[in-house]
């Protein structure tokens, strides 16, 4: 049957992933025509298409996963949930313009910063980033506006700092060749403490060079995204689309740089299990389970 797959706001890094994964899928008859969904939210959004049965998968941060099954704020009830696949783990970092007073996200207080859409993952990961290191919404001024948006408004000025989602991304490097740039560090032990209090961060290094403005390698929070879907879709559709993804990782890598390293991800499920992937305790679907059976990722 054709599939529907929600990914993010036109341009978000979903979205170029999104549209990468139609370029694989469209190939499996079972599966074509893939059609690739905006979101304005993204991963909220997501889920509750998915369980207003408008998508068959959906991107989504780990984050996330866990509050939709459980039907924790901001979702109104359990949401029947399940997971299909990872898709990268990208670096959530904070970008100022360079020159600026701001030299490690510590010194955020008392300044302006974008965070994305105010109902977006964005900035429910700025609510468990801040809440870990002890800086409070009530301390800053939180600026609710799009990446796009966001980025211009930080190249006129207008904001202090800008919370960007994971690399490579169309925004990021339009804005880093529109002004000049820099990538906050997290000040002494606040990154150790961050990765030791959240399990769905991932460190992750943001490598010299990957735009312009970044001098230096930079450790930063990484979060694993995901491809859900739902206990209803067919185990035959979900079987396939997992199977496509993991058959073709080198491609996926080729299409769109976002999926580099995404075999890797996989590997977890030979020495962990299912339990790798369950984020926040959210099951395998079965259709998934067998893809990575036949796979050899997972034992029968």
């Amino acid at each position: 049957m054709p599939i529907r797959i929600g990914t993010s706001e036109d341009d978000g890094t979903f979205h170029s992933q999104g549209r990468a994964l139609k370029v694989v899928l469209d190939r499996q008859p079972s599966l074509a025509p893939v059609e690739v969904v905006t979101a304005d939210t993204a991963s909220v959004e997501n889920a509750n298409r998915l369980n207003a049965d408008q998508i068959s998968f959906g991107f989504m941060a780990s984050n996330w996963i866990g509050r939709a099954k459980n039907g924790e704020p901001p979702f109104k009830s359990p949401i029947d949930i399940r997971m299909a696949a990872p898709m990268n783990a990208g670096p959530l970092f904070f970008i100022v313009r360079a020159g600026s007073p701001i030299r490690s996200v510590a010194d955020l207080r008392g300044r302006r910063v974008v965070l994305g859409p105010e109902r977006s993952g964005m900035v429910q990961h700025a609510h468990t980033m801040f809440g870990v290191i002890g800086l409070a919404f009530s301390e800053f001024t939180p600026v609710y506006l799009d990446f796009e948006t966001g980025a211009d408004a930080l190249a006129r000025g207008e904001v202090d700092a800008q919370l960007q989602c994971p690399i490579p991304n169309k925004v990021m490097t339009a804005l880093s060749e529109q002004c000049d740039v820099h990538v906050l560090p997290y000040a002494p032990g606040q990154l150790e403490k961050l990765l030791g209090a959240v399990s769905f961060y991932r460190r992750v290094v943001m490598p010299k060079g990957a735009f312009r403005g970044l001098d230096a390698d930079v450790a930063q929070p990484g979060v694993v995204n995901i491809l859900a879907t739902h206990a209803r879709v067919p185990d035959a559709t979900v079987r396939d689309a997992v199977a496509a993804i993991v058959a073709n990782t080198a491609e996926l890598g080729q299409l769109n740089p976002l999926f580099a390293g995404l075999a890797d991800l996989f590997e977890p499920l030979k020495t962990d299990g299912a339990k790798a992937l369950e984020f926040g305790g959210v099951s395998l679907h079965p259709g998934a389970a067998r893809a990575y059976r036949e796979a050899g990722l997972l034992a029968a």
